[in-house]
């Protein structure tokens, strides 16, 4: 299998248990791999035979600026259930960080979800 990984990216939303926490925007670190078989986009050097970057990095942008949700791990799976509607993924790995939530340390979550 081979992967694509798109690091790092940066929203803002209001996710989180406390109502301060719901009422505030808040940044949003997200990173994800994706399993897929590269195969001949590798030769064939088109878009269209692979995974489109900002597609993806679309479908999480909307997840974390939609709707607010309570935890990390409700976020990470509904983005997996988004980015896995694409058929040529086999495998994704989520990775949600809440950057600004304590003065020290950052709280995370990490996910791994396989196309059925």
């Amino acid at each position: 299998m081979d992967y694509i990984h798109i690091d790092s990216l940066l929203f803002k939303g209001r996710h989180g248990v406390g109502s301060v926490e719901r009422s505030v925007e808040q940044e949003f670190s997200v990173s994800v791999r994706l399993g897929v078989v590269v195969g001949s986009v590798g030769k064939s050097d088109r878009l269209e035979d692979t995974v489109d970057y900002k597609d993806i990095k679309n479908k999480i942008q909307a997840v974390i600026e939609g709707e607010s949700r309570y935890l990390l791990e409700r976020i990470a799976e509904d983005i997996a259930i988004k980015i896995l509607e694409n058929s040529r993924i086999q495998t994704v790995e989520i990775t949600i960080k809440k950057s600004t939530v304590w003065d020290n340390g950052i709280p995370g979550v990490t996910i791994t979800r396989t196309n059925p």
